[in-house]
């Protein structure tokens, strides 16, 4: 399941929740500090989207060669 960095509408907090892509467009992860559900995802310069492995590592959805941030390009 990723994690998403939110932002919350109400009360301006930032933070970060793993749920599914589901739970995030849907509006269903409260604001840990208003309990708000009106937030947006926040983009910055590193992968907005984490994604586990079966082994436990990160695994990058895209081809070794992709150019991304993901780990592998950093080896």
């Amino acid at each position: 399941m990723p994690f998403y960095q939110l932002k919350c509408n109400a009360c301006g907090k930032t933070f970060e929740a793993r749920a599914s892509i589901a739970e995030r467009t849907e509006k269903k992860i409260p604001c840990p500090e208003c309990g708000g559900f009106d937030h947006a995802t926040v983009y910055g310069k590193g992968p907005a989207v984490h994604v586990r492995g079966e082994s436990g590592g990160n695994a990058c959805p895209h081809a070794e060669s992709c150019g991304c941030c993901c780990p592998h390009a950093h080896r």
